[in-house]
């Protein structure tokens, strides 16, 4: 199961136009919805679409989408007047398809303790702060930015400081693992 879910989306989705254009309609007016990016981009190991959501500019696009005065998905993005970004207009900006173009820096896989301020991220970071200052200021951006940083500095010390209280317990012959038909699954439920 968690094999064919990874295929899903990650069997080249850039070079397939379905994967945001709906296969049979064709129309960029559904591909430019938040919506369709939650197709990949949710659940237990990939939370952009929660985290979206229940962020101020998710709130703003859950509440006005329907209003074609607040957003016009008809417009091409670049010339779109929305009240509130949707992910694509901040990840597909100027129409270009290439998302991870206009990406922060990854928390996953041992990221979370990357050293931000690095050369090799300075690019990444200031394209990024030049998305937000279409509508907040070049201060407001990298101070959220930083704030983001902190916060995923001190998750990932939290995470490496559980693991280590796991394996003292495993080192102490504390834990035994738990039987196969006990295990919780990913979603802590049994």
């Amino acid at each position: 199961g968690d094999t064919a879910g990874c295929t899903f989306c990650h069997t080249s989705p850039e070079e397939r136009c379905s994967t945001c254009h709906q296969r049979h309609q064709f129309n960029p007016v559904v591909a430019r919805k938040s919506e369709q990016c939650k197709t990949c981009h949710w659940g237990k190991d990939h939370r952009d679409w929660e985290a979206y959501d229940i962020s101020i500019h998710g709130i703003v696009y859950q509440v006005n989408k329907w209003d074609p005065t607040q957003f016009d998905m008809s417009k091409k993005l670049a010339e779109a007047d929305y009240v509130g970004p949707t992910c694509q207009y901040c990840h597909l900006r100027g129409g270009h398809h290439n998302v991870q173009r206009l990406s922060t820096v990854y928390t996953s896989m041992g990221m979370s303790n990357a050293d931000r301020g690095a050369p090799l991220w300075k690019e990444k970071r200031d394209t990024w702060v030049s998305v937000c200052d279409d509508c907040h200021s070049p201060r407001f951006a990298r101070e959220n930015l930083q704030a983001m940083d902190e916060a995923c500095k001190d998750a990932g010390l939290k995470y490496t400081e559980t693991f280590k209280v796991v394996e003292n317990l495993m080192l102490d012959g504390m834990g035994e693992p738990m039987p196969k038909d006990l295990a919780p699954d990913w979603s802590g439920q049994h």
